[in-house]
């Protein structure tokens, strides 16, 4: 599964899952951008871990919310490279609580970053996909996009977007050997899942058939086998990386 001579973006690439994702994207022999928003520090992180392979990680900083410093930032990237080949959709933030007390600016929040962020990625990489008649797209959704989760209607409703969008582009694109699946992850060792309580994580471990939270390079060599060749017939996916949570 080398990706010797391509380009990847990884945007929230900072920590946790995407870091991982960068890492992995590298080591195959991608030239990584690791995209962030506000942690310099956490991205650069990234890069150092991805030299002490061996990869060649550089960085890039954008709000994926922004439509117009995402077109710029990307156009840079293109520009540098003369191609991008592999487009992961991982940035994301959660808001979590009832419904009934969620402000509408979170939720805006929310919903610019998770969905609205990842169709501007899209929308800034695919016409130099079909030129180059290859391409791969990833978006990183969740195990609650499809199953629901008690305080977490706005982030469900923008991860189920991303499968929306991640079905849609895949027939629009298929044309042009550009392959568009999603990754719905679990529950995974994260920042996010370390602040649980004992008790909370105990609960959540009953309900998956492997008994364990699931890692992020789990997700990573997911996301590495669909950005290669050998993912070449698959499109349109959604590929749960749970456990066994949601089947």
């Amino acid at each position: 599964m080398r990706l010797d001579g391509k380009v990847a973006l990884v945007t929230g690439g900072s920590r946790g899952i995407g870091r991982a994702v960068a890492i992995r994207l590298a080591e195959t022999g991608a030239v990584t951008y690791i995209n962030y928003h506000r942690d310099e520090n956490a991205a650069q992180q990234t890069c150092s871990l991805i030299a002490e392979e061996g990869g060649v990680g550089r960085i890039s900083r954008f709000d994926v919310a922004d439509y117009e410093r995402t077109q710029a930032s990307i156009g840079d990237i293109i520009r540098e490279n003369g191609r991008l080949d592999i487009l992961v959709n991982n940035a994301g933030i959660a808001v979590d609580g009832l419904l009934v007390r969620m402000k509408e600016s979170d939720w805006d929040r929310l919903i610019g970053t998770n969905l609205k962020g990842a169709l501007n990625c899209c929308h800034a990489v695919s016409r130099v996909m079909i030129r180059q008649k290859w391409g791969r797209i990833i978006n990183i959704a969740s195990v609650v996009a499809e199953a629901g989760n008690a305080g977490q209607a706005a982030y469900a409703a923008s991860k189920a977007g991303l499968l929306g969008l991640t079905k849609s582009l895949a027939r629009e694109l298929a044309s042009r050997s550009i392959c568009v699946n999603a990754v719905a992850p679990g529950f995974i060792k994260t920042d996010m899942t370390a602040a649980l309580s004992v008790q909370a994580k105990e609960k959540i471990l009953e309900q998956i058939p492997m008994s364990r939270l699931g890692t992020p390079e789990d997700v990573a060599g997911v996301v590495a086998f669909l950005a290669s060749d050998e993912a070449g017939y698959i499109t349109g996916q959604i590929i749960r990386v749970n456990g066994g949570l949601y089947m």
